[in-house]
C-alpha cells in the first residue's frame, strides 16, 4: 500500500502557473522552500520542460509534478518512470484511467520516492458538468469512490476538493494523503474554482497539502501573503 503523506510544514503547495520558465523561476527567487513546497502543471512545463523541474529541485523545492497522466497503462507507467528521475517529491495521474493504469503506475515508482496521488474529480466540475459527461452521481460521490480505488491500488493519495476532504478523511482514514486545491482566502475571488473553501477549513477537513495559485502569485506582496496564510494553517492545525 501507499505510504503515509506528512503532516509537517510546510503545508502550502504554490502554483506556478506561470506561462514561461523566466517568470516562475523569477517568482520562485522570492520564496524560501522551507516556508512553501511549489507545484509545475501542464502550461509552464509544456513552455519550459523538465529542466526547470530540476532547477527548482537544485534551488531546495519539493516539486509537484502535476501532469494527472491519464493514458494506457504502460504509457502512464513509463511516464511516472521519467519524472520520478527528474527528483519531484510528488506527481499525479488520473483515477479515471482506471484500475490497471493506477497499479501499473503504482509499480512504476518506488514507495519512499516520490509521492504517486491520484486526481479525482477537477474543480472546476459541478454536477451540471457531470451530467453533460453522462455521470449522473453527485461530486462527492465520484470523488469517494475513486479515492478507495487509488488507496486500493496501492497510491499515496489524491487530489481532491476540501470540500470532500472531511468525508474522505473519515472514509479512508489519517494514512493517505488528501492534496486540495481550489483554496481562497475569505473574500477571495473563487475565479472558474465551483468547490472551494478557506485555508483554515480545509486543514479542519482533513487537508493534508493545499495547492494555491492565484492569491499568492498575483498578490503585491506575496511573501506576506504566504506568511499570514501559514499562520492561519498554524493556528487551525493546534486547534483540532
Amino acid at each position: 500500500m501507499g505510504g503515509s503523506c506528512s503532516m509537517s510544514d510546510p503545508r502550502i503547495i504554490v502554483a506556478l502557473d506561470f506561462p514561461s520558465a523566466e517568470l516562475a523561476i523569477a517568482f520562485a527567487a522570492k520564496l524560501d522552500p522551507v516556508t512553501c513546497r511549489v507545484k509545475v502543471g501542464k502550461e509552464l512545463f509544456t513552455a519550459a520542460g523538465p529542466w526547470l523541474v530540476e532547477s527548482l529541485t537544485d534551488k531546495g523545492f519539493d516539486v509537484f509534478l502535476d501532469l494527472k497522466f491519464h493514458d494506457i497503462p504502460t504509457t502512464v507507467a513509463n511516464a511516472c518512470r521519467a519524472a520520478a528521475k527528474l527528483g519531484v517529491w510528488m506527481m499525479n495521474v488520473h483515477a479515471l484511467g482506471g484500475r490497471k493504469m493506477l497499479a501499473a503506475a503504482r509499480d512504476a515508482v518506488s514507495p519512499g520516492s516520490a509521492k504517486l496521488i491520484a486526481v479525482t474529480l477537477l474543480t472546476s466540475l459541478g454536477p451540471t458538468d457531470l451530467r453533460d459527461i453522462g455521470i449522473n452521481d453527485e461530486p462527492q460521490d465520484v470523488v469517494r469512490r475513486l479515492a478507495l480505488l487509488a488507496r486500493d491500488c496501492g497510491l499515496d493519495g489524491v487530489v481532491s476538493s476540501a470540500v470532500e476532504a472531511a468525508e474522505l478523511r473519515s472514509a479512508i482514514g489519517e494514512d493517505f494523503c488528501l492534496v486540495t486545491p481550489g483554496i481562497r482566502p475569505a473574500g477571495a475571488s473563487p475565479d472558474e474554482q465551483k468547490r472551494i473553501t478557506t485555508p483554515s477549513q480545509a486543514i479542519k477537513n482533513g487537508a493534508s497539502y493545499l495547492v494555491i495559485g492565484r492569491p499568492i502569485t498575483q498578490a503585491s506582496d506575496p511573501v506576506l501573503v504566504l506568511q499570514q496564510l501559514n499562520n492561519e494553517i498554524s493556528l487551525a492545525t493546534s486547534n483540532l
